[in-house]
């Protein structure tokens, strides 16, 4: 009894050395250790022993069990090693920056989006996304736009029917934010609009951010603050603005704003067509039936509301001459930045 197991102690340990995988030597395991295995075969002929014999053959048998489990972990561990080891190498991926393959980039109408909405962020702005497909009374009717406005001509909007259109300002999420917030309040509503125009410096589909703020004591002047440090971040410390009147049925008094030219400084150029100013957004002091419709005291609040085209932002900033160039997606163009 003692020779066999010690043949079979021998026999493992070679055959636990010729293992080259886990599952070579998961098999080694099952062969001498497993319920049905050699030395489980092996401990059943020990009742043919005396009694005297059993407990030495009991302890010879266990010690070579336990030898063979320490191997058997020690090339387990080993194998597991190795395997794991190459797995990852062949599983490797080469992330080193590919010059051949150059890397994507913000589309430049994105990128100023991205700049515009971080800018007025920063200055505690909330932001509102409001939906694409309007209501008449969203869009129109609580901007204060009465049914017979020009704005509301099927030449310059797109209906879909009925009460239905596709928003042609941002200004309609506005209303939905006063509705469920009371002043103070200080929001954005960047996203698309549409309008039926289509030439070089317009398209049906274009991108707004207009703002608002809302509390005690708000002023003209409060909103010249706001857009001067909008104009100057954007365009130069050195740029000025200055306010012509205008007017929009959601604001009193309106104004429409220009900033000086950041190409030629005011001296005139191709740019800002020889004036020395650029037109770039219309605002105003929003307009007393507008907080009266969403149920916000003009007597007691006061705010004023301005509004943008990102495209034109953009247009300006990069000193691209035809909105059309910022949506065909032609690569030699979106290259440039």
């Amino acid at each position: 009894m003692e020779e066999k197991i010690a043949k079979l102690t021998e026999n493992c340990t070679a055959e636990i050395s010729a293992a080259d995988s886990e599952s070579a030597l998961y098999a080694v395991r099952v062969k001498y250790l497993g319920k049905s295995g050699l030395i489980s075969e092996l401990m059943k002929g020990m009742r043919e022993l005396s009694p005297e014999m059993r407990p030495l053959m009991g302890k010879i048998v266990n010690e070579a069990r336990g030898k063979l489990e320490s191997l058997f972990a020690e090339k387990g561990k080993a194998l597991h090693e190795s395997e794991l080891a190459a797995r990852l190498a062949a599983e490797k991926i080469d992330i080193t920056i590919d010059k051949a393959h150059p890397v994507g980039k913000l589309h430049p109408l994105s990128a100023v989006r991205k700049r515009l909405v971080d800018f007025f962020v920063s200055m505690g702005f909330d932001v509102m996304e409001g939906p694409e497909v309007e209501t008449d009374y969203y869009n129109f009717e609580a901007l204060n736009v009465p049914k017979d406005h020009p704005a509301r001509d099927m030449q310059d909007t797109f209906f879909i029917g009925g009460n239905t259109l596709l928003r042609s300002q941002t200004s309609a999420a506005q209303i939905r934010y006063m509705e469920n917030h009371k002043p103070p309040l200080k929001m954005i509503s960047p996203g698309r609009v549409f309008r039926n125009d289509d030439d070089a410096t317009h398209s049906p589909v274009f991108h707004q951010l207009e703002g608002l703020v809302v509390d005690k004591g708000i002023t003209m002047c409060d909103l010249k603050g706001i857009l001067e440090s909008f104009a100057k971040h954007f365009f130069g410390q050195e740029t000025k603005v200055r306010f012509r009147p205008s007017y929009f049925p959601f604001t009193e008094p309106s104004v429409e704003v220009d900033v000086s030219c950041a190409i030629c400084h005011g001296k005139g150029c191709r740019i800002c067509k020889g004036t020395g100013w650029i037109e770039i957004l219309g605002a105003g002091i929003v307009n007393r039936k507008v907080l009266r419709t969403c149920d916000i005291d003009p007597d007691e609040y006061t705010g004023f509301a301005f509004g943008f085209g990102i495209d034109r932002i953009a247009n300006i900033i990069h000193g691209i001459p035809h909105i059309k160039l910022l949506y065909e997606n032609d690569i030699r163009f979106l290259k440039q930045f």
